[in-house]
């Protein structure tokens, strides 16, 4: 299907997109295994990307014009209470969000509303910004966990999200900074992303005084397993959604260990704040990440990628 352009209309901008990342919830959408209030159909995906704004709408500085820019993805109404309070994920008007139930960024240009933009230098590297919408979410994640200085801290999950979260989690100055994963092959990657140590699972037996633990892997097993990794009073933050068939936790042992579990689920606007941020100071470098860039003709060979499970196979960038 050709595609049109959209005018921006009053409070909108258009943006011409530069890159639009590929990641597992676009090949679950692709795929229809997305839960069903988290998909609407026929939809054009893309929820993380970079690009620069080309044209503003009745209401939008016109300085906004030419500037590089990032965008959250969470179309929240901005009057109900968890909204005004800054958790627009909790939106009373319910949930919305940019390549999920509204058009996205894998296409030549994409048309949002101006205020969820955040600026970037004239300098910015518009491939690597591609990658703040993990960011971000992860940023969510690493607030939620509120990390002290000298804490232990694991991080579950050697993909993008548990990646940046393990460098943005360095800025809090941790004694110790545990990667788990899945695969030996990611334990270089994760030493350069911050982590003093990196252990698969059948290397965890020891692993159980962290303080922190956040999960961004997900799967059916990693939040109750998480549990075993924490001290008594430790805390665990879950992201995302988590698999089908997930195993329980032991309300028993959660209460008895006095663990407190939070959760994050996309990014608030402070969550972004602090990932532009840290990008901008050059505290989250996540271009290493990047292992192919493909044109929007090869997005089915980008599902492939995304889905193949090889460890030396990491973030997808498609080009509009």
């Amino acid at each position: 299907m050709e595609h049109r352009p959209r005018d921006p209309g009053p409070g909108e901008a258009r943006v011409r997109v530069h890159a639009a990342g590929m990641c597992g919830s676009d090949r679950d959408l692709h795929l229809g295994r997305r839960p069903a209030p988290y998909a609407r159909y026929p939809l054009t995906p893309g929820h993380e990307w970079s690009g620069t704004v080309t044209a503003v709408g009745e209401g939008v500085p016109a300085a906004l014009v030419g500037r590089k820019v990032v965008g959250e993805g969470l179309r929240d109404c901005a009057a109900c209470a968890p909204c005004r309070a800054g958790e627009a994920g909790l939106c009373a008007a319910g949930y919305e969000e940019t390549g999920f139930t509204l058009p996205g960024a894998m296409a030549p240009t994409l048309t949002l509303p101006a205020r969820l933009l955040h600026t970037l230098p004239p300098d910015a590297d518009l491939t690597a910004a591609a990658f703040l919408e993990p960011a971000a979410r992860a940023a969510a994640a690493v607030l939620k966990a509120r990390p002290l200085p000298g804490s232990r801290v694991a991080v579950i999950g050697s993909g993008a999200l548990g990646l940046l979260a393990a460098q943005l989690l360095g800025a809090f100055s941790p004694s110790e900074l545990t990667v788990v994963g899945t695969s030996p092959a990611r334990a270089d990657l994760s030493h350069r992303f911050g982590a003093t140590r990196y252990r698969t699972w059948d290397q965890t037996a020891h692993l159980t005084d962290c303080d922190v633990v956040i999960d961004t892997a997900g799967a059916a097993s990693t939040a109750r397993a998480a549990t075993s990794l924490l001290r008594p009073g430790g805390r665990l933050v879950l992201t995302g959604i988590p698999a089908p068939g997930a195993e329980r936790l032991d309300p028993a042992r959660v209460v008895a260990r006095q663990l407190s579990i939070g959760t994050a689920f996309g990014a608030t606007s402070r969550a972004w704040t602090h990932a532009v941020r840290a990008f901008t100071a050059a505290r989250l470098t996540p271009l290493e990440l990047l292992t192919h860039q493909l044109g929007i003709e090869e997005f089915e060979r980008a599902v492939d990628l995304t889905g193949s499970g090889d460890p030396h196979v990491g973030r997808v960038l498609l080009r509009p």
